[in-house]
């Protein structure tokens, strides 16, 4: 007998714990994230989420 083709569902968008949206930023900023991207080989997308969180833990409301 045949084995059967198991195919498991694909998650859908979001599921992973990310979210995709679009920003505006200058384009000074997206310079710097080139470089620095190139500079660390990480992607300008890890870079922002490790940059964001950065800020969002160290910044103070007044």
């Amino acid at each position: 007998m045949k084995e059967k083709l198991i195919i498991n569902k694909k998650s859908l968008k979001g599921e992973d714990g990310y979210k995709t949206f679009s920003i505006r930023i200058k384009d000074k900023t997206v310079n710097d994230l080139d470089a620095l991207s190139k500079e660390t080989n990480r992607s300008r997308n890890e870079l922002i989420n490790t940059l964001l969180e950065y800020a969002i833990k160290n910044c103070e409301v007044k």
